[in-house]
């Protein structure tokens, strides 16, 4: 990644709690960055106990990150002085450029963008949030906390949305290698951060939330080189009229048509998020499960009515159930049941003891034929919450020492026992989610559709 400076100045760093150059360069100060940090501010000598520059030219030593937070009207003289400077990378905090909509903003924008291009600096922005590299302690940004170190990469063209993804990804255990806000992208765009992100060995997840993509075409052609590896995720807003309109006042995107974007996104294997939610369980899932070797899947199920929702959740989400040979439907009789249900879903009933969730399980983890399970759970006497997470942990480890390694997940439905279950279950490698049945098949189905993209089925 580009983000890795050994130094960096933030221009426009202020002594004044409250300010955005305050918590900057407070945040650098205080997030573990070991690299130099130097305040610049032509109207102080020092700034939060260090000496103070009046221009980024008057640093002694190399500078290879600039960050500046001042008035847009003197961002263009600045970029211009963090070339003479041979700065490598600036990210341009300040806002009232292109997004403003008026004929000033945008002439100071094309002045930034000409400097920039000029120097030959690496522009992030303007109007964005900063950047944010956990694993060197780097939070060259204002959000409030630097986020657990983890594989994530997140691109947003809105630090509210990189913000608010961060502080939900504690109570998921998401950690991130690296968050960057692109603001109005007028030098670098979504484009050149996937490329950054696909080479970076300390990411697995790029996930993005945008409100337009600049090159179509481009994106399309690095995302189906990336994704053989890597999973892509996109949160795309601005898909209804009015979404388009608040995109264009928020960061002057042209958000485009959204049956276009559908197609470029399916067609180079990224998965489309369609809220906050999936954008962050698709990230948190994805890694967990392994890649699947065909499209036959099967439903064990304890429950018929969550079999029923689970089938439709399978159909919702670009996949089928496995039609039964008469072998295999026998087979699953003898451990369900005279009353139960054979055939796809397994329908094991209620009543059943934990040796009957055991044996199905092992069955369909056991037969070459079926590809991935789904498990459907409810809270019952007979087979308590983490009673069925353990045994399924126990026997789903049994087969991965005997090499078999399938994508299997599980909708846990009951009282708040089930939230514990479904934790010990994920950290076991086997994605689970309680009360809902759509979830884990929805993260199943995007698995499906990546394998698929990625020429991996």
């Amino acid at each position: 990644m580009m983000f890795e400076p050994k130094s960096i100045a933030v221009i426009g760093a202020s002594s004044t709690s409250g300010k955005v150059g305050y918590d900057i360069f407070k945040n650098l100060l205080e997030d573990g960055y070991e690299g130099k940090v130097y305040p610049v501010n032509p109207k102080h000598d020092e700034i939060q106990g260090m000496k103070a520059y009046k221009s980024v030219t008057e640093i002694p030593e190399d500078v290879e990150m600039a960050v500046v937070v001042i008035p847009a009207k003197f961002v263009p003289a600045v970029i211009e002085e963090c070339g003479t400077k041979k700065v490598k990378t600036v990210v341009v905090i300040s806002a009232g450029f292109s997004e403003v909509h008026t004929e000033e903003g945008q002439q100071l924008e094309d002045a930034v963008v000409a400097a920039a291009k000029k120097h030959s600096i690496a522009l992030v922005g303007p109007n964005c949030l900063g950047v944010l590299r956990p694993s060197i302690g780097m939070n060259a940004s204002f959000a409030t906390d630097i986020p657990k170190v983890g594989n994530v990469a997140l691109i947003s063209q809105s630090g509210a949305m990189a913000v608010a993804l961060m502080d939900a990804s504690p109570a998921l255990d998401i950690g991130y290698s690296a968050v960057i806000s692109i603001g109005n992208k007028s030098v670098l765009d979504e484009c050149d951060f996937l490329e950054q992100a696909a080479e970076d060995g300390k990411t697995s997840v790029i996930g993005f939330y945008l409100e337009s993509i600049k090159d179509g075409d481009r994106f399309k052609e690095i995302a189906a080189r990336v994704t053989k590896d890597k999973h892509i995720i996109l949160l795309k807003s601005g898909v209804s009229e009015h979404g388009k309109k608040a995109a264009a006042s928020h960061t002057g995107a042209l958000a485009g048509n959204d049956k276009i974007y559908d197609d470029i996104l399916r067609a180079s294997g990224v998965i489309r998020a369609y809220s906050l939610n999936d954008l962050l369980q698709f990230a948190r899932g994805l890694p967990v499960l392994p890649t699947p070797k065909g499209e036959e899947i099967v439903i064990i199920t304890g429950a018929g009515g969550s079999g029923v929702l689970l089938t439709d959740a399978v159909v919702d989400n670009g996949m089928s159930l496995m039609s039964f040979p008469d072998d295999l439907d026998v087979a699953f009789k003898e451990f369900i049941p005279p009353f139960g249900a054979s055939g796809n879903p397994v329908d094991i009933t209620g009543g059943e003891p934990p040796i009957t969730y055991e044996n199905t399980i092992r069955l369909g983890l056991e037969d070459d034929r079926i590809h991935s399970l789904i498990l459907g759970y409810w809270h019952t006497i007979v087979t308590p919450p983490m009673v069925f997470a353990e045994l399924c942990a126990r026997v789903v480890q049994e087969a991965r020492d005997k090499g078999i390694d399938k994508p299997i997940v599980a909708s846990l439905v009951g009282d708040v026992q089930v939230e514990e279950a479904s934790e010990y279950l994920y950290e076991r490698g086997i994605v689970a989610s309680p009360y809902t049945t759509e979830l884990p098949v929805a993260i199943l189905g995007a698995k499906y559709q990546w394998a698929r993209g990625a020429g991996l089925l």
